[in-house]
């Protein structure tokens, strides 16, 4: 018998908790930078919201399984929610340290990562439930994830610009609330979302045997490898661009937060495009010629119109073009994943490639608000430009790109390839708020995405206080 309530409510969970990360992906910087005036302490954050969620990618694959998928979503966002209210409601009683505050930003991120993926894991199974398709259950996750993700950057530039950074913290707790219960009433009586029984006892030698073979297969492969270190450089930089330089650039010469939005919430419908434009036509064309042009206009542009203008429009044409680029990748590297990795091997294999390729988002974060603090706003984004740049120009080079294009790879016994085998390509790539999930695993954050005609202007003293926004006391150091 059909039922569509799972599939539902799973969907609309996490459209409720992705347009709320939209929040605090802008929130949070634009809040640091207002009571503290310092790109480096943004960086600082950035780095430690963004350390667990490789940490929580590294391990936490067999667990989610264990626990359940229906309790680890609810409990993740219930962990969320608790987190992200903290924030705001510590500041208003005066007590929010600045260790604090990076303490509850790594819990954040740590929960988050396996809330996200229980929800995406349970899509092949609540699609059955519901008597439709996988493909179409698949595309509608995707979109409705698109479409939140650029809803909430566009409110959250409106809420921080009319009624501080702190009403749009408070927001997010809410939608993380809230899917929690749209999961734990909606996601009943499916099989798939409770515990399943482990083939072998728990112990940390079947841990580990666990993840050692998804990292034996992408260490084997050398086009996987080669796609999990260019993307892990574009998703560092990315991480750098929205935690650190996009809202030192707002404020200094877009005139705020609201210009925030409105550039995130563009490169976002730009993805989306993007994502259905190859979808309806991109078949048709070489996915090697498609990928390579695509990456190099994705990301690296924006970094040099920011650095040489301080207008909005020619950067809102940049993001709006380079999301249209971004949103083809993905879908690519996700279709050639589903062609050649083995189904036994895709969950383990997609905790690797996600942990690969988001291993550098900690250290872009941190590393954009040292450059900001020692070279300026310009210095710092010509040089994470030229990074994310040299990176997209890995498909033009190594010749394992060659093998793009090949159709799905034999499996020998079920076994990986060798390390001398032919490369097998793979998923996750950066460029929007977060790397896009390998096959079986989560969307991940990728980071979502002034006057006069000069380049952005910090002071050595960092950022001058904004309007509109908390003008209560400043985290302590």
């Amino acid at each position: 018998m059909r039922n569509r309530t799972p599939l539902a409510a799973t969907l609309a969970a996490n459209a409720i908790s992705t347009a709320g990360t939209s929040l605090t992906l802008i929130g949070v910087p634009w809040f640091v930078l207002e009571t503290t005036g310092s790109a480096a302490r943004a960086g600082v954050v950035a780095f430690c919201a963004t350390l667990p969620i490789v940490v929580a990618a590294l391990i936490g694959g067999p667990v989610i399984d264990r626990i359940g998928r229906r309790r680890t979503a609810v409990a993740s966002d219930a962990v969320c929610a608790s987190a992200i209210a903290a924030i705001p409601l510590l500041h208003f009683a005066g007590a929010l340290d600045f260790w604090v505050l990076c303490a509850l930003m790594a819990l954040n991120g740590f929960a988050h990562t396996p809330g996200n993926t229980a929800r995406y894991v349970l899509i092949p199974d609540l699609a059955e439930h519901a008597g439709t398709t996988l493909p179409r259950a698949a595309s509608l996750f995707d979109a409705v994830s698109r479409g939140a993700r650029m809803v909430g950057a566009a409110l959250a530039g409106v809420l921080i610009a009319f009624a501080g950074a702190e009403t749009a913290l408070l927001l997010d707790a809410a939608t993380f609330g809230l899917s929690a219960l749209l999961v734990a009433a909606g996601v009943r009586g499916v099989r798939a979302a409770e515990p399943q029984k482990a083939e072998a006892p728990v112990s940390l030698r079947v841990y580990g045997t666990e993840l050692r073979d998804g990292y034996t297969y992408l260490l084997g492969n050398r086009l996987l490898l080669a796609v999990v270190v260019m993307v892990m450089f574009m998703n560092g930089t990315d991480q750098g661009w929205y935690a650190v330089l996009l809202p030192v650039h707002a404020e200094a010469e877009l005139g705020g937060a609201t210009a925030i939005g409105l550039l995130t919430a563009l490169f976002g419908a730009g993805g989306l495009t993007g994502a259905l434009l190859y979808g309806a036509v991109g078949h048709r064309f070489s996915r090697r010629a498609v990928f390579t042009v695509c990456v190099v206009l994705c990301g690296a542009p924006r970094f040099l119109v920011a650095a040489v203008t301080g207008t909005t429009l020619p950067l809102a044409v940049t993001m709006l073009l380079g999301g249209i680029a971004g949103g083809v990748l993905n879908p690519i590297l996700t279709t050639v994943v589903y062609e050649q990795v083995p189904d036994r091997l895709r969950s383990r294999v997609s905790g690797a490639l996600t942990a690969g390729c988001e291993f550098a988002m900690p250290l872009g974060g941190l590393a954009a608000g040292l450059l900001v603090e020692g070279a300026g706003a310009t210095g710092a984004l010509l040089a994470m430009g030229g990074v994310y740049f040299l990176a997209t120009l890995s498909p033009l080079v190594f010749p394992s790109w060659r093998t793009l294009d090949d159709g799905p790879v034999a499996e020998e016994a079920g076994q990986a390839p060798k390390p001398d085998a032919s490369p097998a390509p793979p998923p996750v790539t950066g460029s929007e708020p977060s790397p896009a999930p390998p096959a079986g695993g989560p969307e991940p954050l990728l980071p979502s995405p002034g006057s006069g005609s000069g380049a952005p202007r910090v002071s050595s003293s960092g950022p001058s206080r904004p309007t509109g926004g908390p003008s209560a006391s400043r985290p302590r150091p």
